[in-house]
């Protein structure tokens, strides 16, 4: 792999209460990403949420499809695309009749593969392994076409690139997850491995705290979530990114295989399309998105500045060169075929058999 990208945030003025910083923090840090957390308390989320009222069906008219989309564990500004779709009829004029349900990451890929959940978001550091062991799911839509987890630390550490962390304490939830798989892939883009590194676990995702004491030289987190965060608080960042090369698979749309092959294929389809629209329209104008968040989640309003630094920050993730070339939402098989060869070879790989990358992806529902 080549060199990774370092990317610098430009810093912000002015801070935020760290009462709202740290409550912040605990929803995205376990809303975000894939495979960051494997267990947790049950959600209020898990109770599925309410949907519009539908429109009246005029007589001789086919019912509105139900749909089930499992998001994130907790309701973020991270979802402002679907919300807005929902609220603006796009999925009602495509006859659908949508629902949320919040769920974690190994529960989604779980109940997206017993088809008891239409539509979940994974990444493919979870899709991967989960195919490995037979769970019959396809990755369709991509949202995050940058994959979200980094390492981030301050401007004034000395680390200005992934070189730079040789002999470094790093802050990582535990050596699990999407978080350990890209430190393996920014480490390995050097020539480095995780013994050239201290790694520091926080079970519990205090490693920004850890930062911020100075017990760790660096930390593992995601793009929009701590580096957006510390900046808020005016504290220049360096952030450590995979480089286009080397991307792995980054949050996406996933279905049963069963479901591809069903009936509410064709409102899968219709899903997607109005999702892409949504998020179409929330590049282009980042307030509609939150204020489509902030309808749903009304307490977000409370500090509107961080949480539209969050969404623009989920709104870079969302392009890149081969999204641009090929469409947003497209899904790369180049780098699910990469991923899958760098996961297989990992000293504890979670890839328990061989797989393709055509058991993992379906590109005709990405399709515009």
């Amino acid at each position: 792999m080549s060199q990774p990208a370092t990317r610098r945030q430009p810093p912000r003025r002015g801070g935020i209460p760290r009462a709202l910083l740290t409550a912040l923090a605990a929803a995205l840090l376990v809303a975000c990403c894939g495979g960051a957390a494997t267990s947790g308390p049950t959600a209020a989320g898990d109770t599925p949420s309410p949907s519009p009222t539908p429109a009246p069906t005029p007589a001789g008219t086919a019912q509105p499809v139900p749909l089930t989309v499992g998001l994130g564990y907790i309701p973020s500004v991270q979802f402002a695309q679907f919300y807005l779709a929902d609220q603006a009829g796009y999925y009602r004029d495509a006859g659908l009749e949508v629902a949320f349900q919040n769920k974690i990451d190994p529960e989604l890929v779980t109940l997206v593969g017993q088809g008891a959940i239409d539509v979940g978001i994974a990444d493919g550091t979870s899709v991967i392994p989960a195919v490995s062991q037979d769970i019959p799911i396809r990755y369709v839509f991509t949202v995050y076409a940058d994959f979200p987890s980094i390492v981030f630390t301050r401007a004034s550490s000395g680390i200005a690139g992934p070189a730079d962390l040789a002999g470094r304490k790093i802050g990582i939830p535990g050596r699990y997850g999407s978080s350990w798989i890209q430190l393996q892939a920014l480490l390995a883009g050097v020539g480095l491995a995780p013994a050239d590194v201290e790694i520091v676990p926080f079970p519990d995702f205090g490693q920004l705290a850890a930062l911020e004491q100075g017990v760790v030289d660096a930390a593992t987190g995601f793009v929009n979530n701590e580096p957006v965060r510390m900046e808020l608080a005016g504290t220049p960042t360096v952030v450590l990114a995979l480089p286009a090369d080397a991307q792995l698979p980054g949050n996406g749309l996933i279905v049963g295989q069963a479901a591809l092959e069903g009936p509410k294929a064709d409102a899968i389809r219709g899903f997607i399309a109005a999702t892409r629209r949504a998020m179409e329209e929330i590049a282009a104008d980042p307030e509609k998105g939150l204020e489509a968040a902030i309808a749903r989640i009304p307490e977000l309003a409370t500090d509107r500045e961080a949480q539209l630094a969050v969404l623009q920050a989920t709104i870079d993730t969302w392009q890149n060169d081969f999204t641009a070339a090929n469409g947003l939402g497209a899904v790369d098989p180049a780098a699910w075929e990469r991923s899958i060869v760098f996961m297989s070879g990992l000293p504890d790989s979670p890839v328990a058999r061989p797989v393709t990358v055509d058991e993992c992806i379906d590109t005709a529902f990405a399709a515009e």
